[in-house]
């Protein structure tokens, strides 16, 4: 039985619970012996999509995410978020989209279809009703309590 490779992706900017349990999932998908491997934005990505740093740089944020024992790679993305080449590189058999990453799946099935690949694409669901599971979520909290103490 041939090893399944699974992707996944995210900017993993303060790694939280969210994260972890959407990449456990996501290596899941894949059954026994699955390779899970990280794509990890680009802090310019993170700045375009978002509109702001990340608080945590690129190299480190990559570092973290490898360092999950869940994760097999961990790879930053290309400066130009071209997903098309990232599925190139990686050659998933699955693809797993976090709760979150509507714009990412609608892209990885433009390219699906264009390129007539057989690889799966799974949206993760999301995980509890917990008010810290973004990392947008974390950093309002800690701004919140750094006014309230002020």
């Amino acid at each position: 039985m041939k090893m399944k490779k699974v992707l996944a992706a995210g900017v993993f900017d303060l790694l939280h619970y969210g994260h972890i349990r959407y990449l456990e999932e996501a290596k899941k998908l894949g059954g026994l012996g699955a390779r899970l491997t990280v794509i990890v934005a680009r802090d310019e990505t993170v700045r375009r999509m978002k509109g702001q740093d990340p608080v945590i740089p690129e190299d480190q944020r990559r570092a973290t995410v490898e360092a999950l024992k869940v994760v097999d790679e961990a790879l930053l993305g290309f400066e130009d978020l071209d997903l098309d080449r990232v599925i190139q590189q990686v050659k998933p058999d699955i693809v797993a989209v976090g709760h979150d990453q509507d714009a990412i799946r609608s892209q990885v099935e433009k390219i699906k279809r264009a390129k007539e690949m057989g690889f799966e694409i799974v949206q993760v669901g999301r995980f509890g009703e917990d008010d810290l599971n973004s990392s947008s979520k974390i950093k309002r909290r800690i701004v919140e309590g750094a006014r309230t103490r002020a």
